[in-house]
């Protein structure tokens, strides 16, 4: 797919009803010789909602990853992300579930993803994953979202 045969970027575009639904698209990347570049994609008022209880959780998402031949178009990964809004999953399977779709459209070198959940119920939940050891030679910075700490 090139940047001509992009559905949503440029065009008027509205979150899918689901996760399942929503279309995440890519861009060509010439990634040239060297150490791969990191991609950081921040996210920090993600919602879903709680599969039990239909309350909402929020979250602060960051995504890093590594292309090899194929970007993440921004604004379908805003869209896909958004469509998370009506969707019950817990935090752990949102997490994962968005570093997947993001590898399975992308084929990266490397990704990583944390979700930082706000706390619910006094618990804040923090998920963290990646696709594999850390390409050789990348400047990989912390993600910079501090640990909770509450009112203290």
């Amino acid at each position: 797919m090139s940047h001509q045969d992009l559905s949503q970027l440029g065009r008027d575009a509205r979150p899918a009803a689901s996760p399942e639904e929503a279309t995440l698209e890519t861009v060509p990347y010439a990634r040239g010789d060297g150490p791969p570049a990191i991609v950081r994609f921040t996210c920090p008022e993600f919602t879903s909602l709680c599969p039990v209880t239909g309350q909402p959780d929020f979250a602060h998402i960051v995504i890093d990853y590594a292309p090899d031949a194929r970007l993440v178009e921004s604004k379908s990964l805003k869209l896909f992300l958004t469509s998370f809004r009506n969707h019950g999953a817990f935090h752990e399977d949102c997490t994962v579930m968005i570093a997947r779709r993001v590898i399975d459209v992308t084929q990266p070198l490397w990704l990583r993803i944390g979700g930082y959940w706000y706390p619910r119920g006094g618990i804040p939940i923090d998920v963290f994953w990646q696709s594999g050891p850390v390409p050789d030679g990348v400047y990989l910075p912390d993600q910079g979202v501090p640990p909770y700490r509450g009112r203290g």
